[in-house]
């Protein structure tokens, strides 16, 4: 599935027919959680058969299309998936991720239905009773790539910068990239990005850390401001922007970084690590919070699939104890930056980390990634 979005423009009264049509969305959606938390839905399809009831009862949700009703209730059915999973997972009787109540919903989602694009792919128009009518769409990926067949969801997104649509097309996509033949291990931190295998070390773009004057400034604005007030509403504008700016950096870099990377080796291994766990440190959070390690995971497995390489997560448990060289425990404090062992091995704390990881990815890979070798030496 890929997922391409496009900034649109409208008219002041069909930006308030999207933010309506975005109300009635949470609304189903709260109406979900609540007839499941009352014990009258047991499966999906209960709440795909109260979207309906729901839209003869009142007549505002009735503005929104039928597709759009279900997937609205889809996210309420996702979101109690999730806490079914949660608590066999953590411990019984435990309340592990409760879906909550909806206060600030930010995007609604239409499926096949109640929207038509022009044929020049540069605006599309919602056909539902919320009266949004037609929008202009400005971006840099074309649309005439893709039959509306392929095209399985719409969704309409506001932001702090403005309002989005996005497009799911059901397309798998492939990529091809020479081989090169070449492994590398990946040991991230906080004082570096990542270390290599190679040797090599990519700084850590501390984008909150940059950004934190004027996030602290744009915070201190909007708590001056008269709760209810025209001008609290525009200091939170700017507030959300500063915010939207550093989240697009790390995503920026965690994705160039990541194709990078995947391009330039047949084979990438990294530390399977437990994002949400580390940031339980409450004196590491914000930096590990800042530095955007799952987003470049996930943009390495994703790229990885695009190019056909071979990605691989390893524990990350001593790596940074053991010896690349002989294999001996050599304990040392996480201020200690130097790897010093009695074999005389003497490097940089992540490189010698970085090739434990690397050594540990190929031997749990085994014959895969001795194969691979033999058809590049080929």
């Amino acid at each position: 599935m890929l997922t391409l979005e496009f900034k649109v423009y409208a008219k002041p009264n069909q930006l308030q027919s999207i933010d309506e049509a975005i109300r009635i969305c949470q609304f189903i959606r709260n109406k979900s959680i609540r007839l499941w938390m009352d014990g009258g839905a047991k499966s999906w399809f209960d709440l795909s058969k109260y979207c309906a009831i729901w839209a003869k009862e009142f007549d505002f949700a009735n503005k929104l299309g039928a597709m759009a009703r279900q997937a609205s209730a889809e996210r309420a059915w996702a979101a109690i998936s999730r806490f079914y999973d949660n608590v066999k997972k953590g411990v019984k009787g435990k309340k592990v991720g409760f879906p909550k109540f909806q206060k600030d919903c930010r995007s609604v989602e239409y499926k096949t239905n109640s929207w038509k694009l022009s044929d020049n792919r540069k605006s599309i128009t919602f056909t539902d009773k919320c009266g949004i009518g037609r929008l202009k769409m400005k971006g840099t990926r074309d649309l005439n790539f893709y039959q509306p067949e392929q095209i399985k969801r719409v969704r309409l997104v506001k932001r702090a910068d403005g309002y989005y649509v996005q497009f799911c097309v059901s397309i798998d996509r492939t990529e091809q990239a020479p081989i090169t033949g070449k492994t590398i291990g990946l040991d991230v931190g906080l004082k570096e990005f990542y270390t290599d295998s190679n040797g090599e070390m990519i700084p850590n773009p501390k984008f909150l850390r940059k950004g934190e004057v004027r996030l602290k400034r744009a915070g201190r604005l909007v708590s001056r401001k008269i709760k209810g007030g025209m001008n609290r509403r525009k200091a939170r504008v700017i507030l959300g922007k500063r915010h939207l700016k550093i989240s697009r950096q790390r995503k920026d870099h965690a994705m160039k970084l990541a194709r990078c990377v995947v391009t330039s080796n047949d084979v990438v291994v990294y530390e399977n690590l437990s994002v949400s766990n580390l940031v339980k440190n409450h004196c590491l959070a914000k930096s590990i919070s800042d530095v955007s390690w799952y987003q470049f995971r996930v943009f390495l497995e994703y790229f990885g699939k695009v190019f056909g390489r071979i990605t691989i997560a390893v524990n990350p448990a001593y790596t940074s104890q053991e010896c690349s060289n002989c294999g001996e425990v050599v304990k040392k404090s996480l201020s200690s930056r130097t790897h010093t062992c009695q074999c005389g091995c003497e490097m940089d704390r992540d490189h010698n980390a970085a090739i434990n990881i690397l050594n540990r990815g190929i031997s749990t890979a085994g014959h895969v990634g001795t194969s691979l070798l033999d058809n590049v030496n080929a």
